[in-house]
């Protein structure tokens, strides 16, 4: 089950909103930005230096709006995304560009199985699907018996049924059960994108389940800008700080950061 967040869909604000001035994290983003709102090359904040904006960091909902129309989104995915967006938390679902990110990372690892922990209503589940050779597996794992109806629809809608095992009930349990069934290291991708205060315990059993040299992928580790504020103090904002210091310092993967839909943790198995 996902966390309530923000829609994942809605055009980044402009390059000239400033961070409320609510907010403690008098960062980078609002120490050294320009009177345009662009963060200036070679300046500091808190010892940190920047010497290049991040295209991120300025997307413009003109600029958003051009990406998503260079990104390669299937119509039955387009098709499922606008379903979504009509019902109650239908902003939990990822991003077109993410979606299209794990498909390019399933061909890139000649992936022929995986692990989804937190399916929703299928979006991320069918990308990787369609991407997964004709004879490639899936397993999802989802506690939502209604949302992962409407992912099971759209799977067999696209012909790639046959290939996703959708389970229903805590995944904690159902990786546990699958280190029984399978064994570790049976499985060459994993993606996680559910309840936020769990992302430590569905990391530590997907690192037993993926191979090495195998990727495990998590969702919100930037959790719309939360992370980086000290004022927010709710529980899944500080779950994801935990789990992101943690990953500093987990000699078991190597481990990128990309600032794509709410931030995506890529972890490659060592």
């Amino acid at each position: 089950m996902h966390e309530t967040e923000p829609h994942q869909l809605q055009p980044p604000a402009a390059a000239t909103d400033e961070p409320s001035s609510s907010s403690s994290s008098s960062s980078v983003a609002a120490n050294s930005r320009t009177e345009t709102g662009a963060i200036k090359q070679g300046s500091s904040s808190s010892g940190l230096v920047v010497n290049k904006e991040p295209i991120s960091s300025s997307m413009s909902p003109q600029l958003y709006s051009y990406l998503l129309s260079h990104t390669r989104e299937p119509e039955i995915l387009a098709e499922l995304r606008k379903e979504t967006a009509s019902m109650h938390g239908g902003h939990m679902q990822v991003a077109p560009e993410q979606g299209q990110l794990l498909a390019l990372v399933v061909e890139l690892l000649g992936v022929t199985s995986a692990i989804e922990v937190g399916v929703f209503t299928g979006y991320s589940s069918l990308a990787v699907a369609l991407a997964l050779p004709d004879d490639g597996r899936l397993v999802a794992f989802d506690r939502d018996a209604k949302t992962m109806a409407v992912a099971q629809r759209y799977w067999e809608k696209a012909g790639v049924a046959h290939k996703v095992d959708g389970r229903l009930g805590p995944a904690v349990d159902g990786l546990q059960e699958l280190v029984q069934q399978e064994g570790e290291h049976s499985f060459d991708m994993a993606f996680v994108d559910a309840d936020k205060r769990g992302y430590q315990a569905y990391f530590d059993l997907c690192l037993r389940l993926v191979r090495p040299g195998g990727l495990i992928a998590v969702d919100n580790v930037l959790f719309y800008g939360k992370v980086a504020d000290p004022g927010a103090q709710d529980k899944a904002t500080m779950a994801l700080k935990k789990f992101n210091d943690a990953l500093m310092v987990d000699e078991r993967v190597t481990f990128s950061i990309v600032p794509i839909g709410d931030g995506m943790a890529l972890c490659r198995k060592r």
